[in-house]
């Protein structure tokens, strides 16, 4: 089992990952593979288990507002994320890889984000703790409720911006299944100047990549300002989108 899970790890490793991913999620995500994959268990089942486990931990967040209550919440949300990456190195691992499979992964991850924002928003107006503005605001406060509502919506505008940019109408080519399922692969050396800007972008990305730390908002017991964290980085994500479509299409002479 052990040698058949290394070898999992090895022949589905992507060439660009979270640093969580490498080094903690994926090797236990392995052994689930290494499980799974004698068995008629497909990726796309894989998938829904992740998808109905995230939901628990979501309605766990919102249930037990205590800090032991997020900590469990966060370690159910962190067993779907295993699955999450065991779906997709399943159909590496079995040459299953598809676009439908993508798409339907791709799915489940947009409704989680969403799910997320509104389990935060509702935690926080149940238990208080750390408004916008820095001060604390009690429960019951209805500017948690209000932070809710804009966080479901920046979340899912961002969701669409990013479905809107990725049509191949608009960037002009067609994503190959190998993009979507990426092994690793070598790379050539980088010069300083981009090693160090993959060095921020590596952070940003980790920044945004929730299950590498929201584990740590938890055991400080600061979801509350993880709401607001979250908040931003969707809102700063949408706003660089929004320009980048407004320089696009706001052109003068831009055909329809």
């Amino acid at each position: 089992m052990l040698g058949t899970a290394v070898r999992v790890y090895r022949e589905t490793r992507k060439s660009h990952d979270q640093l969580f991913n490498t080094y903690c999620m994926r090797p236990i995500a392995a052994v689930l593979v290494a499980v799974v994959a004698p068995t008629p268990v497909t990726p796309n089942q894989l998938t829904l288990v992740n998808f109905v486990i995230f939901v628990v931990a979501a309605a766990m967040f919102v249930a037990m507002p205590s800090w032991a209550g997020g900590l469990w919440a966060v370690a159910v949300l962190e067993l779907s994320y295993c699955f999450d990456c065991a779906d997709g190195m399943l159909a590496r691992y079995k040459k299953l890889a598809s676009k439908t499979g993508h798409l339907f992964d791709f799915f489940t991850d947009e409704a989680k984000a969403v799910l997320l924002a509104a389990a935060l928003s509702v935690r926080a107006y149940r238990a208080g703790g750390l408004g916008v503005d820095g001060a604390m605001w009690s429960p019951g406060d209805p500017r948690f409720l209000l932070a809710g509502i804009a966080a479901v919506v920046i979340v899912a505008s961002a969701i669409s911006l990013t479905n809107f940019l990725r049509r191949p109408e608009l960037s002009g080519r067609e994503t190959t299944v190998e993009a979507f399922y990426e092994a690793n692969a070598k790379n050539a050396p980088a010069s300083p100047m981009k090693r160090a800007a993959g060095l921020v972008m590596t952070f940003l990305q980790w920044l945004n990549h929730y299950p590498s730390h929201i584990w740590v908002w938890a055991l400080f017991g600061r979801l509350d300002a993880y709401l607001w964290l979250y908040l931003a980085l969707n809102a700063v994500y949408l706003a660089r989108g929004w320009l980048g479509i407004f320089i696009r299409f706001g052109r003068p002479g831009q055909r329809v």
